[in-house]
């Protein structure tokens, strides 16, 4: 029992040693640790888990693992030296600070993919499959409808459901011509990422950049060409590798369940609420969002009373017979559960999303973000470099932790300047397969096809279009450039 208390006392002084510092500050202030054995601790553990992150595609390790385990341990061991310098309160008020901001977010996303989950049940983008996989099409037109939809559905939906929804329909036209699956996938991936890029719902870094006020709603609207142009040069170039002859359908008929369309205009309402209530009284967009469920829930409550009266209405109760024969083909399933669409929403992008804002909140709180937003950003002649490369570190490291060190950071930028980052953040993970989450599940989705090796030979066309909507932004945006 002795030996064991002296290993105990032993291992207390170990770490009184490893965790002590000669930097001090007193109540209410922070104590830098970027040069301390904490900071370097942090940096390390930091950087394995992001490196599982990256690895998910191939180790098939959840990416919200690492990350938790690794926000865990960072705030314990900076939990343990301001204790053991009678400043937990200070640390307790920082994570508490990030844990809101966090929660903020998560709830607005929650509702966003709540709805989302809620469109795809009723078949609402099965039946828009369907439409377009049976309507003739050739190759080439199918290339540009999926295209142009994911650039103009990504704003309202998410990324990854939208991105998901084109390579089904790609898939199904394509049969065994793997080429135009691959480039068709790699035009759906820079569409997908370029239309959420002009919207504050289109992704979560704009949805964090106008969360935190550093632009209003209606002026992420200027970047729309600019993303159209990321979208459109290297789509015009990969066009004249598509071929020209009819799409196949397979005669399938997809008929949306009952209340599609209204679930639809409930989502068109419930951002109306947020942005209403973010721009006239000044509350969190979460609070117009959760709103918005309430009334989700409450339709849900109508299709859950009304379910057996669109099933088993009598041909006399029914106006037309022919919708009386679409509802009895749609089946007599289970009722509408609006838990069920909540309980299907992204939770591994979810957690993730807790796990980095915690892990960079706790590096700020180091001092390591200080020292980054010094190094790019002291300089206002090369903040716009600066706001570049954000882009570029995006393809190869996921846009969310990039974003949030940038808005933890804070910098003195102009307008023009916020956007450009968005811009760049949003558009730069297209450059690799992996540098977006559409990219990395369409991998999964069209496996053995659309590849990393696959979107490498297109990335001079992408990096090109990368280019040009920054020089698109600097043009046509030119007058957001000054304070």
């Amino acid at each position: 029992m002795l030996q064991k208390y002296k290993l105990v006392s032993a291992l207390l002084a170990f770490f009184s040693v490893f965790f002590s510092s000669t930097l001090w500050a007193s109540s209410g202030e922070t104590i830098d640790l970027t040069s301390h054995g904490i900071g370097y601790a942090t940096l390390l553990i930091f950087g394995i888990a992001y490196c599982l992150v990256m690895l998910e595609d191939v180790i098939h390790l959840r990416k919200s693992k690492p990350v938790l385990v690794v926000a865990g341990c960072i705030w314990a061991m900076i939990g343990f030296y301001y204790s053991q310098h009678g400043m937990s309160h200070d640390a307790e008020a920082t994570f508490r600070h990030n844990l809101l901001e966090y929660a903020e977010l998560f709830f607005f996303l929650l509702v966003a993919m709540t709805y989302i989950n809620a469109m795809e049940e009723r078949k609402l983008f099965d039946a828009l499959r369907a439409w377009m996989v049976n309507k003739g099409f050739t190759l080439r037109n199918i290339f540009w409808l999926t295209g142009i939809l994911a650039f103009f559905i990504s704003p309202i939906a998410d990324n990854l459901t939208t991105a998901l929804l084109m390579c089904a329909i790609v898939m199904k036209v394509g049969g065994s011509n793997h080429k135009f699956v691959a480039i068709a996938c790699i035009n759906i991936v820079v569409a997908t990422n370029a239309g959420g890029a002009f919207s504050p719902f289109g992704d979560i870094t704009t949805l964090m950049v106008w969360q935190k006020g550093m632009v209003p709603f209606a002026d992420f609207f200027q970047l729309l060409i600019p993303s159209a142009v990321n979208f459109l040069v290297p789509a015009i170039i990969m066009n004249f590798y598509i071929s020209t002859e009819i799409a196949k359908g397979d005669g399938e008929v997809v008929h949306m369940k009952p209340g599609a369309m209204r679930i639809v205009g409930l989502f068109l309402l419930t951002i109306f609420f947020a942005v209403m209530g973010h721009s006239f009284l000044g509350m969190p967009p979460v609070l117009g969002m959760m709103t918005g469920l309430g009334c989700l829930q409450f339709f849900a409550f109508y299709l859950r009373k009304t379910h057996k009266k669109h099933y088993n209405a009598p041909i006399a109760r029914t106006k037309d017979i022919k919708e009386h024969e679409r509802l009895r083909n749609l089946g007599d399933g289970a009722p509408f559960d609006i838990f069920g669409k909540v309980a299907k929403a992204e939770w591994d992008t979810l957690l993730f999303f807790y796990g980095v804002v915690v892990c960079v909140g706790g590096l700020g709180f180091i001092g390591y973000l200080s020292m980054v937003s010094h190094a790019m950003y002291a300089d206002p002649a090369f903040i716009t470099w600066a706001n570049i490369l954000v882009g570029v570190l995006s393809a190869i490291v996921d846009n969310i932790p990039v974003m949030f060190a940038v808005l933890s950071m804070e910098p003195v930028m102009s307008e023009g300047q916020w956007l450009l980052v968005t811009l760049t953040a949003g558009v730069g993970g297209s450059m690799l397969s992996i540098g977006s989450v559409a990219g990395v599940a369409l991998m999964g989705q069209a496996r053995g096809i659309y590849t990393f090796g696959a979107h490498m030979k297109w990335m001079p066309v992408i990096a090109l279009g990368y280019v040009a909507s920054i020089y698109a932004h600097l043009l046509v945006n030119a007058d957001l450039f000054t304070h």
